[in-house]
């Protein structure tokens, strides 16, 4: 079995958030076969294996998105025998190391009743994967104008001890004045409040994101790929002695 793993060396739980979520606080999310585990389809699109160089992992894989099925795993670079690429993206991840965290006083709590709006401003802004219960992960904050909500950020992943802040998204219009970043300050505060660490993850080549966010207080931890890989025949599991 050949997989290939741009990840670092040393082992770190955020290596391998995912994992660490659903066999963690979110593990009352987790649709789970042995070493492989996923998020219901209306939660998030992310799936994970326990370690991406154990055959039975991606055996267990197999077995949890059927023939055919498809998975999208952080870190694969060369899936094992009977797995092919569809499509991969380059992201690096970042965590809080000088953020000054601070509550927003305009910031509103988000829930279910506001998946309509949360939906049509992730469409326009296109900050990435956002689905009907996401906001079930974790708190969502959003900044109204006139009562439409025109900026959003929240918690996703939620590996022990560390929280995902994601879907940070502004409207075109209101950009520029510091919405963004004031709901960033607001979400950290949050995570601060319950001792755990903020992290987030960026696109590769957003750039301009990447220099915000470490303007701001967040390091670059590493770079890493992203890949939605098809299962197209029977997982090879080696025998173990």
């Amino acid at each position: 079995m050949s997989t290939a793993s741009i990840e670092a060396t040393a082992a770190h739980i955020l290596d391998n958030p995912a994992w660490a979520a659903l066999t963690g606080p979110h593990a009352h999310f987790a649709e789970r076969v042995g070493r492989a585990a996923r998020y219901p389809a209306d939660v998030a699109p992310f799936h994970a294996v326990a370690d991406l160089d154990d055959p039975r992992a991606w055996a267990d894989l197999a077995t949890l998105v059927g023939p055919g099925g498809t998975a999208s795993v952080r870190g694969v670079t060369e899936p094992p025998p009977g797995w092919e690429v569809v499509r991969t993206g380059h992201g690096v991840q970042l965590v809080d190391t000088a953020l000054h965290a601070e509550p927003a006083p305009e910031a509103v709590r988000l829930g279910p009743a506001d998946v309509p709006e949360i939906l049509d401003l992730i469409a326009r802004t296109e900050p990435g994967p956002y689905l009907p219960r996401t906001v079930d992960m974790g708190t969502y904050l959003g900044i109204r104008h006139h009562g439409r909500l025109v900026a959003l950020a929240g918690e996703r992943l939620h590996p022990p001890g560390w929280t995902e802040i994601s879907a940070v998204c502004t409207d075109p219009a209101y950009r520029g004045r510091g919405l963004a970043t004031r709901l960033v300050r607001a979400v950290a505060a949050g995570i601060r409040e319950r001792g755990e660490h903020p992290f987030l993850h960026a696109a590769a080549g957003n750039t301009n994101a990447i220099r915000l966010y470490e303007s701001i207080g967040f390091t670059l931890r590493r770079r890493t790929v992203f890949a939605l890989v098809r299962r197209i025949g029977a997982a090879v599991l080696e025998e173990t002695a």
